[in-house]
């Protein structure tokens, strides 16, 4: 029985450098990285499907592996996020409804981290916070360059 690439699941060390590549986790130390992959549920999913909706509780992030997805309010596109890229992460750190929606724009394969199982590790590996806080604030640093800029 053969299997496609798709259909594999990553080993640890391939899940913990999955982690290390992305910008939110890139500072993090790799012992606590390789505490953090387990969390990770692989999910395959097909183009046109609907990830969550805006509005919709949140209680979980993405990372994706390969495909793309795109973010969107209503039919306004707001990003087309490839691999290697994370979405939905704020509902990680707050139960609040999602802010747009997120649609795979291709096949996707994604992991899954669900916000209860990170909170367990946060509270024993503060510093994956950290990683969070850190890109939460650039985002926001970019929002307030974009906004100075429309206002000028």
């Amino acid at each position: 029985m053969s299997t496609s690439p798709g259909s594999q699941s990553l080993l640890l060390i391939e899940k913990v450098l999955l982690l290390r590549s992305l910008s939110i986790f890139s500072d993090t130390p790799e012992i606590i990285l390789a505490e953090l992959a387990p969390l990770m549920q692989q999910k395959e999913v097909e183009q046109g499907t609907l990830i969550f909706e805006e509005g919709e509780q949140g209680d979980c992030m993405y990372i994706i592996l390969s495909g793309e997805i795109e973010i969107h309010k209503g039919k306004t596109m707001l990003a087309v996020l490839k691999e290697k890229e994370v979405f939905g992460e704020l509902s990680l750190l707050d139960a609040e409804t999602r802010s747009a929606s997120a649609t795979a724009k291709t096949d996707c394969l994604l992991f899954k981290i669900d916000q209860e199982p990170f909170y367990e590790l946060i509270e024993s590996r503060p510093e994956v916070a950290m990683g969070f806080i850190k890109i939460l604030c650039k985002r926001l640093r970019q929002l307030n360059d974009k906004t100075a800029l429309g206002a000028s």
